[in-house]
């Protein structure tokens, strides 16, 4: 049976703020990051079947990556929950604004490496995580591959 491979992006606001860091990014600022999800699989063949011929229906992808990615992130900050920033993200959570306080620096590398365990998660048994790519700039991107882990 034939393998093939599906993408599906997303894109979404974030802010962070990175904790510790020696550069202008240790200040609060944000990104509009888009993610590309890559999953193989092979086709569906049961005659009859509603999905025929598809590895996972578009639908049901964006219905995993939007739960547990888009939908969490969106519009949020992401803090390291040992930051300095930890009186400013109390602060921001009492005014009713979306907080992540991270287990993690909130990295493109880490944040990918968070997502591809949640998206993992979630797949079908048949379907596998290839691989992920968020892109922070027009130019900068972190990418994880399911054969390098």
């Amino acid at each position: 049976m034939s393998k093939i491979r599906i993408t599906k992006q997303f894109s979404f606001e974030t802010g962070h703020a990175l904790f510790g860091y020696d550069g202008k990014c240790r200040n609060v600022h944000g990104h509009s990051y888009k993610l590309s999800v890559t999953v193989i699989g092979s086709p569906i063949e049961e005659k009859g079947a509603v999905k025929l011929g598809m590895v996972i229906d578009f639908s049901d992808l964006k219905k995993i990556v939007k739960e547990e990615v888009v939908d969490v992130f969106d519009h949020a900050t992401v803090f390291n929950k040992n930051t300095p920033h930890i009186e400013l993200a109390k602060e921001l959570t009492n005014r009713g604004h979306a907080v992540i306080l991270a287990d993690y620096q909130p990295t493109s590398e880490n944040m990918v490496l968070d997502f591809a365990d949640k998206i993992k998660a979630r797949l079908p048994k048949n379907i596998t995580l290839f691989s992920l790519k968020l892109q922070e700039t027009d130019s900068s991107f972190a990418e994880w591959f399911a054969s390098d882990n």
